[in-house]
């Protein structure tokens, strides 16, 4: 089949056919509904998939069916770069094989996670080089981003930072040891109960953490920057879901 001056031409020679021109116009007749989505003025060959029974324009008799081509970005799994569409990943082709060597089993959340663990990578990276750029380790910055997000003073309870954090008692006493040894924190008194402490960010302490912080939005801005604020917000949404009740498990 192909196309000129904006006619279209379908023949089956195989099936001893004679061909047909018509326009994109008396083609549209022809088609089902679920044919509609054919493009009949693109500008390359096109099969049009006349049914049986159809009627051509000349009032002949009708042509047999004729096999309709199908875009092969259209099976399950493949992606186009085009439309918005991206070229397939590594993921794709673990997942192809996986299906595969063990037909028997559903692989379909490797979809989803395998890239979940895969952009991680990315975002360790990102944190890593955005921490070093204020000499602090990744654990450094997490307690003291949580005591930068409670305000001044600036100060948390020990507890509060456990619920932060989600690592041990004697794991937050270690860091609260390391980080007052480098003067980032320091243990002060409750004055609401002498028997209890809080944890008070220096103001060097509040410095590098202000500066990693800005680095950090910086580095994983890039890393969305391919996708629309709506998509990030959609995103959002779906791992918040995914991931509701996993704070709540023992680290």
């Amino acid at each position: 089949s192909c196309c000129h001056a904006g006619a279209i031409t379908v023949s089956t020679p195989s099936l001893g056919v004679t061909p047909v021109s018509v326009t994109p116009e008396q083609a549209t007749g022809l088609l089902r509904p679920q044919d509609s989505n054919l493009d009949l003025t693109a500008p390359k060959a096109v099969v049009l998939p006349l049914h049986q029974g159809g009627k051509r324009p000349d009032g002949a008799a009708p042509v047999c069916q004729s096999t309709r081509t199908l875009s092969k970005g259209r099976r399950r799994g493949a992606h186009l770069d085009n439309g918005g569409m991206t070229q397939p990943d590594e993921v794709d082709r673990i997942v192809e094989a996986w299906r595969r060597e063990r037909p028997d089993l559903d692989v379909e959340p490797l979809q989803v996670l395998s890239r979940v663990s895969r952009l991680a990578r990315h975002l360790d990276r990102a944190r890593r080089a955005a921490f070093a750029a204020s000499e602090l380790e990744s654990w450094e910055f997490d307690v003291l981003s949580a005591l930068r997000r409670a305000g001044e003073p600036y100060e948390l309870s020990p507890k509060a930072l456990l619920q932060q954090t989600l690592v041990s008692s004697g794991t937050m006493t270690n860091r609260v040891d390391r980080l007052t040894v480098r003067g980032l924190v320091e243990r002060r008194t409750d004055p609401n109960d002498g028997r209890s402490i809080r944890v008070r960010m220096s103001a060097e302490g509040r410095s590098r953490v202000d500066r990693a912080i800005g680095v950090l939005l910086q580095s994983e801005a890039e890393l969305l920057e391919r996708l629309p604020r709506a998509d990030q917000a959609q995103l959002a949404d779906l791992l918040r879901t995914l991931g509701a009740g996993f704070d709540e498990l023992p680290a």
